[in-house]
């Protein structure tokens, strides 16, 4: 599972736009606590951003940044101020209902009329801290910056860098609660090691199938999955929780 998630997620980073960094967790928590999942996936996601980051340096928008980034660091506090109260089947239950609305979001765009118009504070802060959480749970940010950022028509490559400047942040940021959290016991941290480089690979392969695959079918199919994933989860929660 922990395969198949990091050549997706690789895939989309190396050439499809980014956004199924979502994928990753929800996918290996089929067959881990999604804890952990989190856990090993967060350094490979920060050996990603760098390498993404030197492709877009200084070419990213301030003006976007500077409203989300506050919003989001408040939004990666709460998340680990309140991990100690959630059990596994919590978890399972929230990363599938992440993951379920993210996919809904992908499809029928519910969210995007509230974030129409110029950067603002109020957006920014609502969306940034709602990234910041999901990010810190389920590395699931994605979604939420989208419906901020789409909305304010910038350039395609400016759109881009801004993204990769701000996750490359909150990852790193997250290393601290983590780490105190005790997530990256050796097992862990000696898997993320060991997946290391099928990470590089799909983000070769993305690079590759960039211009031979169509960006809307890609995503079509990998939502349909994220969306049959996150069911599953849901269903597992649920399961837990009234055992």
């Amino acid at each position: 599972m922990a395969v198949l998630a990091l050549l997706i997620v690789g895939i989309s980073k190396g050439g499809m736009g980014g956004g199924l960094g979502v994928l990753g967790v929800p996918l290996m928590a089929l067959s881990m606590p999604p804890a952990q999942a989190a856990a090993i996936l967060l350094p490979i996601l920060c050996v990603m951003d760098l390498m993404a980051l030197k492709a877009f340096w200084r070419r990213w928008s301030w003006a976007h940044l500077q409203q989300l980034l506050p919003a989001a660091i408040l939004g990666i506090v709460i998340g680990a101020f309140t991990f100690k109260y959630f059990r596994a089947s919590d978890v399972r239950l929230l990363v599938g209902l992440i993951a379920v609305g993210f996919a809904l979001n992908y499809w029928f765009k519910p969210f995007q009329r509230f974030a129409i118009g110029k950067p603002g504070a109020k957006s920014g802060l609502v969306w940034g801290s709602i990234a910041g959480f999901t990010s810190f749970v389920a590395h699931a940010g994605g979604p939420p910056v989208n419906i901020y950022l789409l909305p304010q028509k910038l350039d395609k490559t400016v759109y881009q860098a801004t993204t990769v400047l701000f996750f490359t942040i909150v990852n790193y940021v997250k290393l601290i609660p983590y780490a105190a959290l005790g997530q990256f016991n050796s097992a862990n941290v000696g898997t993320s090691v060991l997946l290391l480089p099928i990470a590089a690979f799909g983000i070769w392969l993305g690079y590759k199938l960039h211009h031979r695959v169509p960006e809307k079918q890609f995503f079509q199919v990998a939502y349909v999955f994220l969306f049959i994933t996150g069911c599953k989860l849901m269903v597992d929660g649920i399961s837990g929780l009234i055992a």
